[in-house]
């Protein structure tokens, strides 16, 4: 496995209300590999980019959140607000890394991370 690179989109993020009948769907539709973490959550890869589902109760309305990467996470941040974009949800941690939203100056939200 390569190393993520700086400022490259390195994964994307969608929302599922099912992750059981979303996880069967892209592996009989396209192959796609699928690891569990929780009950509320679900890894994907063999689809060119890496991602996840997110289980959801609410409506999904634009359901892709696209993950950069950035090895210095209190830097990137501090970058992109002072450019002008609004944090939506502040650093958290997750297994094995941390990250953090952003809306940017046209209102895409999108979320930069880091390893641990």
């Amino acid at each position: 496995m390569m190393k993520p690179k700086n400022n490259h989109i390195n994964y994307v993020e969608f929302k599922a209300h099912n992750l059981e009948a979303i996880k069967a769907f892209y592996t009989k539709a396209f192959g796609w590999k699928f690891t569990d973490y929780g009950d509320t959550y679900v890894a994907f890869e063999s689809s060119g980019l890496a991602g996840g589902f997110e289980k959801t109760e609410q409506p999904i309305i634009n359901g892709a959140l696209i993950v950069l990467y950035h090895e210095d996470l209190e830097t990137i941040k501090t970058n992109v607000l002072e450019l002008g974009a609004k944090l939506t949800i502040d650093t958290f941690s997750f297994p094995g890394g941390k990250r953090f939203h952003f809306m940017d100056p046209s209102g895409n939200e999108l979320a930069i991370w880091c390893y641990d």
